[in-house]
């Protein structure tokens, strides 16, 4: 196994890792769900991770189509949250939040990605 695929394959486990654990945590009750800042501050750190790790995963794949499927996972939180037997609160503002740090996280992947390639390549 060439270190690309080594490289790409365990940037797409922890995507898939962090992405499955947000979902779970964003759905947990308020008292159960792990937290580590306020609300907002959690939002954005947690997208920000997850689009610079899906750009890195998938380097390939236009950024556009990661941030549309990262905002849509976005909004799936937020309408997942208005089911009233979890008692969690849907917030557009969250979904905002997503949003920026989306973009900025897609923004950094998009600086980072040519020396992610170099190091895979690295090894040819």
């Amino acid at each position: 196994m060439t270190r690309r695929m080594l490289l790409d394959r365990l940037l797409k486990l922890l995507f898939w890792t962090a992405l499955a654990f947000a979902y779970v945590a964003a759905l947990l009750p308020p008292a159960e769900a792990p937290s580590f800042a306020p609300d907002k501050i959690e939002h954005f750190v947690v997208f920000v991770v997850l689009a610079l790790l899906a750009a890195m995963a998938w380097r390939r794949t236009n950024v556009a189509w990661i941030g549309i499927g990262l905002i849509g996972f976005g909004a799936l939180i937020e309408f997942s949250q208005m089911v009233p037997s979890l008692h969690r609160d849907a917030d557009w503002k969250d979904w905002a939040v997503d949003g920026v740090a989306i973009a900025i996280g897609l923004l950094a992947a998009a600086l980072v990605r040519p020396f992610i390639d170099r190091l895979a390549e690295s090894s040819r």
